[in-house]
C-alpha cells in the first residue's frame, strides 16, 4: 500500500513498525463551534485511509484527539484560547462548550459512517503528560519563561525546525507573518504553557510547576500521540494547514526528547473551496452538514461527494455538484439492489468476474487512496452488471463484491432495503399488462410506483428491474 508521504514529498510504501499493526493519528477538532464541510472532508479521508489499510489485512490504532482547551485564537500564541471565548459570548462555561460540541463532532462522524477510531482522547484529561513533556523540554534547555504570558519552545535549539514544512524563517521575520510578542527570542517560538490572566479566574486553568494556567495548542498532540502510539509511530494525518505550524512545533516538541521521528508517514488533506476561496471558519464561509441535510441531500450523498475529489488536490464544494453525486450514488444503488431480483437460476456463459472486479477495487484504493479513480471504475463496473443476467447462483459473489465497495469507500450498498410484497405484486401486475400490450394501464403502475419511490427500468431482454427514486 502507498501514500504521499509529506515528510519526503513523494509517493512511499507502508512499512509498518509492528509488521501487521499500524499506529495512526489523527489531528481532531478544536471544539468550539460547529465542524463546517471542509473539515469533514479531511476526516472522511482519514476514515479512507483507514478503511484501506484495513482491506490489506492490516490492524489499525487509531488514535484521534479533542482539542479542549489551548488553542488561541491567533498562530502567534495571542489572543484568547477559543473556547473560553465562545464560552463568554454563549454565557455558558468552557466545560459546556466543549461537552456540546464534542458531541456534535462524534454523532456527526456516525451520521457520515467514518469508523470510530480506537481512541478518542481530550487535551484536558491528559494535562499531567502535557506538563511533564514539558519538564522534560525544560531540562534539556528547550524552554524559556516571559513573565505574565508563559513558557516558550525556544526553536533556535532545534536546528531542524524549518526542514519539515521547507520554511523560511528569514523571509517569515521579513514579512512579519505572526504580530510578534516583543519578548519572544524568535518569531516562530510557540507558547508550551500559557499562565491564567491575573485580573480574571478561567474555567479551565491548572496548577503547574510555573504558576496557573493551561496548555498551548500543539504540546497535546506530541503529549497523547506518543502516550498512545509509542515515541515513534507509522502514519500522523491531518488538514494541509497543519505543516507550516502545529505540525512542524510537534515534530519540534516530540524530537527534542526522544531524538526520534515522531512518525514516518505524514499525510495531509489539501484545502476545499467554495466560490474560490478556502472554507474556514474565520472567513465565515463554512457550511455544515446539518445545513447541507436541510437542503435535501442525505450524509451518504455528501459523503459521495467527498470520494470523488482526492486528498491531494484543492477540491471545490458546491450545492450544485451535491446532485451529481447523487446521480452516482443512484448509479450504484441499482447495481446493487440487483441481489433482490435475479433473473435467472442458472447461468453458465457469463465471463463477469466478482472477485477479480473486488480486487481491482482494492489495488486501486491501495495506490495512494485514489478514490475518483475507484469511483469512475464502479460507473463502468455498474453498467457491465446490469448488462449481465444476474443469476441466484452468481449471488454470493455479487454480494462478497458490494460488501468490498462498502468496507472500503463507506458507502451503505448492502443495506439498501428491498421492497415490499405489495409493490412486487405491482410490479408483476405491470409485466402482465405489458404482454397484453395493455401500455396505457402499465404506464399507470410504473407513475403509481413512482409514488412509492420506486423506479423501473425496462431492460433490453423484455425483463423490468427496479431501483428506489432518487
Amino acid at each position: 500500500m502507498k501514500i504521499y508521504n509529506t515528510l519526503h514529498r513523494k509517493i512511499e510504501e507502508i512499512k509498518p513498525i509492528n509488521d501487521r499493526i499500524v499506529g495512526v493519528y489523527t489531528c481532531g477538532p478544536t471544539v468550539y463551534d460547529h465542524s463546517h464541510i471542509g473539515h469533514w472532508f479531511n476526516y472522511v479521508r482519514m476514515d479512507l485511509l483507514i478503511r484501506t489499510l484495513q482491506a490489506n489485512k492490516y490492524k489499525v490504532d487509531w488514535v484521534m484527539n479533542i482539542t479542549d482547551v489551548g488553542h488561541l485564537t491567533s498562530d502567534a500564541d495571542e489572543g484568547d484560547d477559543k473556547i473560553e471565548q465562545k464560552a463568554r459570548k454563549e454565557h455558558r462555561s468552557a466545560w459546556e462548550i466543549a461537552e456540546f460540541y464534542t458531541k456534535e463532532f462524534i454523532d456527526t462522524m456516525e451520521l457520515l459512517n467514518i469508523q470510530k477510531p480506537s481512541k478518542i482522547v481530550k487535551a484536558t484529561d491528559h494535562i499531567t503528560d502535557q506538563i511533564n513533556l514539558i519538564v522534560k523540554l525544560e531540562k534539556l534547555g528547550y524552554t524559556y519563561k516571559i513573565d505574565g504570558d508563559g513558557i516558550y519552545y525556544d526553536t533556535s535549539k532545534f536546528k531542524d525546525y524549518s526542514k519539515f514544512a521547507y520554511l523560511d524563517l528569514d523571509q517569515q521575520e521579513a514579512g512579519k507573518r505572526f504580530m510578534p510578542n516583543p519578548f519572544k527570542k524568535n518569531l516562530a517560538d510557540f507558547a508550551l504553557w500559557k499562565f491564567s490572566p491575573k485580573d480574571r479566574k478561567r474555567d479551565m486553568e491548572w496548577e503547574s510547576p510555573w504558576g496557573i494556567g493551561f496548555p498551548g495548542w500543539h504540546i497535546e498532540c506530541s503529549a497523547m500521540s506518543m502516550k498512545y502510539l509509542g515515541d515513534t509511530f507509522d502514519i500522523h494525518t491531518g488538514g494541509i494547514d497543519h505543516i507550516p505550524v502545529h505540525h512542524t512545533n510537534e515534530i519540534a516538541q516530540s524530537t527534542a526528547v526522544t531524538k526520534k521521528p515522531l512518525a514516518h508517514y505524514w499525510l495531509h488533506s489539501n484545502h476545499v473551496t467554495v466560490n474560490n476561496q478556502k472554507i474556514s471558519k474565520s472567513l465565515h464561509n463554512g457550511i455544515t452538514i446539518e445545513e447541507i441535510v436541510e437542503k435535501g441531500y442525505s450524509p451518504e450523498v455528501i459523503r459521495m461527494h467527498i470520494l470523488e475529489s482526492h486528498y491531494q488536490s484543492q477540491s471545490k464544494f458546491s450545492l450544485d455538484a451535491l446532485y451529481a453525486s447523487a446521480r452516482r450514488l443512484y448509479e450504484l444503488k441499482s447495481m446493487a439492489v440487483l441481489k433482490y431480483q435475479p433473473q435467472n437460476k442458472i447461468n453458465d456463459h457469463t465471463t463477469f468476474s466478482f472477485k477479480e472486479t473486488a480486487n481491482e477495487i482494492i489495488n486501486l484504493m491501495s495506490n495512494n487512496l485514489e478514490s475518483p479513480k475507484v469511483l469512475a471504475f464502479l460507473s463502468e463496473i455498474a453498467n457491465q452488471v446490469l448488462a449481465t443476467k444476474l443469476t441466484e447462483d452468481m449471488l454470493p459473489y455479487f454480494n462478497d463484491l458490494i460488501q468490498t465497495i462498502d468496507l472500503l469507500l463507506g458507502t451503505k450498498l448492502g443495506s439498501v432495503p428491498d421492497i415490499s410484497t405489495e409493490i412486487k405484486e405491482l410490479i408483476q401486475k405491470r409485466e402482465l399488462l405489458r404482454k397484453n400490450k395493455d401500455y396505457r394501464s402499465a404506464d399507470l403502475i410504473r407513475d403509481k410506483l413512482l409514488t412509492y419511490q420506486v423506479e423501473l427500468k425496462d431492460l433490453p431482454n423484455n425483463n423490468t428491474i427496479w431501483n428506489w427514486a432518487i
